[in-house]
């Protein structure tokens, strides 16, 4: 008889059920050549699926909550002839990247919610490095429990026995349950109820993308220029900036009102905090609000204030209420367009969404080189009449 369990997910984890693709290159390893590091992940896969088992489950309706779950019950790669640094500059996002990873399959309900193109052999280059393509949905984490599930993968990869987990995976969904009876005390104005037209859908527009890079020197010019604001970190000068530019670009009235999200880790923000260890979704979307004149006209440094208040907005009764407006209307974030920002999670020798097009959501993520490298690549994709003129905003309001 097959055992089969039922995992709850939070109000969080229920919005986000949309796969996020990413391809991973890694440089070349004499002492580990692809066909070796194939062997190694599979191995090591095999060993964090014990703890990590919900990974193997498929996403469910359960009918008499209307609320998904995760149920539970007990492809090769393929050699390519190229090397990497053949391929092309693996800052532009390629559309060749697409055969790096395992697409969906023809029936929904047979869905896998995590795919690695690793199982008997990675996808390796003639110059001995290699790209790990991986598919998982959102709902079984987020980017920090995504992080800590690479790093426990990697620590099981180099012994043939199974060690204990430096951080063993908290799946305890319900530490993110609404309150009973929900409890709604802010407004929430970067949630939207969810009300879809039914049989409308729009066209997506015609759309450039491009990316933009931030050095170091230009990060720490832009702090430079913001010293005055309260707190003048790495984020919340670049998303300040990204916001500026954007915002300005679309044109329109200089009386509309913006409107951006970026999210913002609860775990630490909570009472008492989340396990650091927790796999479930743990982020929820800041917003702040300004008019289009006041983004234009006000020292950068007020702009990156409203960023950090934003942020700051998001404490533990904050983050619970937006739980319970979720209990009650099941909608999901609403602004102008969201950052993602993908900035300290990774570090290969370069990580990278697969190519897609998003006028409304733009990435951040690691400049190419690893370790060494704290500049950041930007990712925005806007019609091309925006698209020139956020360029020459993006350059005009460097320091």
């Amino acid at each position: 008889m097959v055992n089969v369990k039922s995992i709850f997910l939070s109000n969080i984890d229920q919005v986000l059920n949309f796969h996020v693709q990413t391809v991973h290159f890694f440089p070349a390893n004499v002492d580990f050549p692809p066909e070796i590091v194939a062997a190694r992940l599979k191995n090591a896969l095999e060993k964090v699926m014990v703890p990590y088992d919900f990974l193997a489950g498929k996403l469910t309706l359960n009918h008499q909550t209307g609320r998904l779950e995760i149920e539970c019950n007990s492809s090769s790669g393929a050699a390519a002839e190229f090397s990497l640094d053949e391929i092309g500059d693996l800052v532009y996002l390629n559309p060749a990247f697409m055969q790096l990873i395992v697409h969906a399959l023809e029936k929904f309900e047979d869905q896998p919610l995590c795919v690695f193109q690793v199982c008997t052999k990675v996808t390796s280059f003639k110059c001995g490095g290699f790209a790990l393509g991986i598919s998982t949905n959102h709902v079984l984490f987020d980017g920090m429990s995504f992080k800590i599930f690479l790093e426990n993968l990697a620590s099981q990869a180099f012994d043939d026995d199974y060690k204990p987990l430096s951080i063993p995976p908290c799946n305890d969904r319900r530490l993110l349950a609404a309150r009973s009876p929900p409890q709604v005390t802010f407004p929430h104005p970067e949630l939207l109820k969810l009300n879809p037209p039914v049989g409308e859908e729009n066209a997506p527009p015609d759309l450039d993308f491009k990316i933009f890079n931030l050095s170091q020197d230009e990060i720490g010019r832009l702090k430079e220029e913001a010293k005055a604001a309260t707190k003048a970190t790495g984020f919340n000068v670049v998303t300040a900036h990204i916001w500026r530019c954007k915002t300005l670009s679309c044109g329109g009235s200089r009386d509309r009102v913006s409107t951006v999200l970026y999210a913002v880790v609860i775990r630490g923000r909570l009472e008492p905090p989340l396990p650091a260890s927790y796999c479930g979704n743990a982020v929820l979307s800041a917003y702040t609000s300004a008019k289009c004149s006041a983004l234009e006209e006000e020292p950068f440094s007020r702009v990156v204030d409203m960023v950090y208040e934003g942020a700051e907005r998001m404490n533990d009764e904050y983050a619970r209420s937006a739980v319970d407006w979720g209990e009650i209307y099941k909608g999901f974030p609403n602004g102008e367009f969201l950052i993602s920002s993908w900035w300290r999670l990774i570090r290969p020798r370069y990580s990278c969404p697969v190519v897609y097009h998003r006028k409304d959501i733009v990435l951040i993520f690691p400049e190419i080189g690893g370790a060494g490298s704290n500049g950041v690549n930007i990712l925005v994709a806007l019609p091309a009449n925006e698209m020139d003129k956020f360029e020459s905003l993006f350059r005009k309001y460097l320091p």
